[in-house]
């Protein structure tokens, strides 16, 4: 899923609106014509999800957690962390300077 967004957004973008604009960009290619959804069913799935703040990086974070605590417990006493430089309070999201491009 992660490659089917823009790159620049680095990680700064809701999880379920991907997966919903997606499923939204599939049922507006559909064949026939009368399947696909209008413009008022398109504004009323799009709107609420402005809202959304289940962000990827915090995924990202959550994931490289627990590939962390695995390698811990396959590797016996050895430490390794995988942990991003970039903190989740350093994002662009939390500090209120969104990058707009």
């Amino acid at each position: 899923m992660y490659q089917l967004v823009d790159p620049r957004l680095e990680l700064n973008y809701s999880l379920k609106a991907v997966q919903k604009v997606s499923q939204l960009a599939y049922n507006c290619l559909s064949r026939d014509s009368k399947s696909r959804p209008t413009m008022d069913e398109i504004v009323k799935v799009l709107t609420p999800l402005q809202d959304l703040n289940d962000l990827a990086i915090l995924s990202y974070h959550s994931r490289l957690s627990q590939q962390g605590k695995r390698k811990k417990k396959s590797e016996g006493a050895q430490q390794h962390t995988n942990v991003s430089s970039k903190s989740i309070r350093d994002s662009p999201l939390n500090t209120g300077k969104q990058r707009y491009r």
